[in-house]
């Protein structure tokens, strides 16, 4: 039984979503950059998760949104949520911890994009065109251009470069798998699965954020400032609009506008951290950004083939 296609994006969703989620993901680096320097990664993580779960679920109760109705929404919410909640914002974390430069984790995150593009037409039926390829190839140069342009391209320890390679592929397989799981038309409000996704990532970084970290956090304004942009604009806003953007359109041209994170990141960072751009990484930001609207591009008709039936719900 092939399953319904999803709606047709909107001007909103083609134009107007993108550009409000990069912004608000590219300026949570330098967010998060100011919370590690008053509280330990996986510690840090666990404030902002319970305090997610704290906003959302009043939120919940006056829109009058429900629950999943069956163990397969659950079960596909929950791994959703343990792949981009957990894998990738903890690993990347205490990856940076480690001595992995910013730079280099923007850089990596960049590649995802490209294993999207690989990995969807077996997963989810989504062939790209050629010019979609060439956008993806132009995206990942402009990506390349200006992390490479700046002096913050460190390694750092082999354990926290390991790490962060598994944030890549535990975004991947996030944005691939909630596409997968959406394609038989129902889905669970984005808040709601905020929700439970933000308690996944809770209850898997609490236990160890008790174990391997001294829980100490310095109370300061800066501190509550990252804080509650973390909370409203990247857990609340950017990631119920990643989720719904997957939902209705096409797995890699969503995970194209990471292309644009570490330009946006420097753009952000020079206004809030004093850190400057190189020339060089405004001209990556231009590739970048001509990379992104190929790789957008719609193509007139695309047949879906081999598209996976929905998992079963047993």
């Amino acid at each position: 039984m092939t399953p319904a296609p999803s709606p047709s994006p909107t001007l909103w969703w083609s134009w107007g979503a993108p550009i409000v989620f990069i912004l608000l993901w590219s300026s949570g680096f330098s967010f998060g950059k100011i919370g590690l320097q008053y509280a330990e990664p996986l510690t840090l993580l666990s404030l902002r998760y319970a305090c997610v779960v704290l906003a959302l679920l009043p939120i919940q109760k006056l829109m009058g949104l429900s629950w999943p109705a069956t163990r397969r929404e659950w079960t596909n919410i929950c791994i959703v949520g343990l792949l981009i909640q957990f894998m990738y914002f903890s690993f990347s974390y205490v990856g940076m911890k480690q001595g992995v430069s910013a730079g280099t984790v923007a850089l990596i995150v960049s590649l995802q994009p490209i294993l999207v593009g690989i990995s969807a037409p077996q997963l989810t039926g989504e062939r790209q065109s050629r010019l979609q390829w060439l956008g993806l190839g132009l995206g990942l140069t402009g990506a390349v251009i200006v992390i490479a342009s700046g002096s913050s391209l460190q390694a750092g320890s082999w354990f926290g470069l390991v790490l962060v390679i598994i944030s890549l592929f535990a975004m991947t397989a996030g944005v691939l798998y909630e596409r997968v799981s959406s394609t038989s038309g129902a889905g669970t409000h984005p808040v709601t699965a905020n929700i439970i996704q933000c308690a996944i990532g809770l209850v898997f970084c609490l236990p160890l954020a008790l174990l391997m970290e001294t829980n100490h956090v310095e109370l300061t304004w800066q501190f509550g400032g990252a804080l509650a942009y973390l909370v409203l604009c990247n857990s609340i806003i950017t990631i119920s609009l990643l989720l719904a953007m997957v939902r209705r359109q096409q797995a890699a041209k969503v995970s194209a506008l990471f292309f644009l994170v570490p330009a946006c990141a420097s753009v952000v960072a020079m206004f809030m951290l004093g850190e400057t751009m190189a020339p060089a990484g405004w001209i990556g930001m231009a590739v970048a950004i001509t990379g992104v609207l190929l790789a957008s591009t719609r193509r007139r008709c695309v047949p879906e083939r081999h598209r996976p039936s929905p998992i079963s719900d047993k």
